[in-house]
């Protein structure tokens, strides 16, 4: 990863920041947003840009990690609530790719990393907020790794299930919470964020490189165990 430029949207925290970690240690340029500006440029994914500011000419890898955790009984979901899910989780992420395509195709490799959901393959209740917006990233990542592969980008997601992240503090505030989200999954316990920086890393290096259009189930067993 050496010398490569990676910009990284929510680099300030949880996932982001572990993945930046993990890349700062390699050598790696990095290009981190988010939306307080904390230590990185600021950028609200919710309001319209067409640009980004402090961009590389050269991007070799694109990583989106802002999302939202907003669980509520469908009929008390209002439209408002779908609305800023897909905000942050879809459009937010769509408006990023466009603004950063141009600097996409001008790597020799370039590879996107988004982040889905457990809950979009798995049936989960109340979960129909953020499973509605992960569902479309997903069908996002397939159709622009068909579409950008003649320009040898690559495109992946992952879906991981709870990960310890200021995201889920409210699910995870007491010690019974987090033993019990730990008995959800079939390997005892919920994910970290190296956990997810680290399956992050694999899709941005060499490693994967004829990897495309996947979704990267990372749950500890969740989706596919008793």
């Amino acid at each position: 990863m050496k010398g490569k430029n990676i910009v990284i949207i929510g680099g300030n925290s949880g996932i982001g920041k572990a993945l930046a970690d993990q890349l700062s240690e390699t050598g790696a340029n990095l290009f981190l947003y988010s939306k307080s500006g904390n230590g990185t440029h600021a950028l609200d994914v919710t309001k319209d840009f067409d640009q980004i500011p402090d961009l590389p000419e050269v991007i070799d890898g694109l990583v989106y990690c802002p999302g939202t955790i907003n669980l509520k009984p469908f009929h008390r979901i209002a439209i408002s609530d779908f609305q800023n899910e897909m905000d942050v989780n879809f459009f937010g992420a769509v408006r990023v790719l466009q603004a950063c395509l141009k600097g996409l195709k001008k790597s020799d490799s370039a590879a996107v990393v988004l982040f889905s959901t457990v809950a979009v393959q798995t049936g989960m209740g109340f979960h129909a907020g953020i499973a509605s917006a992960k569902g479309a990233i997903e069908g996002l990542t397939r159709s622009l790794a068909a579409e950008w592969a003649p320009s040898k980008i690559r495109v992946n997601s992952i879906a991981p299930s709870l990960t310890d992240t200021p995201l889920a503090s409210n699910l995870l505030s007491t010690p019974e919470k987090k033993e019990a989200s730990d008995k959800r999954h079939p390997l005892g316990r919920i994910g970290s964020p190296e956990d997810l920086a680290n399956a992050a890393f694999y899709l941005l290096s060499d490693n994967s490189s004829w990897m495309t259009g996947q979704i990267l189930h990372l749950d500890g067993g969740m989706s596919s165990l008793k």
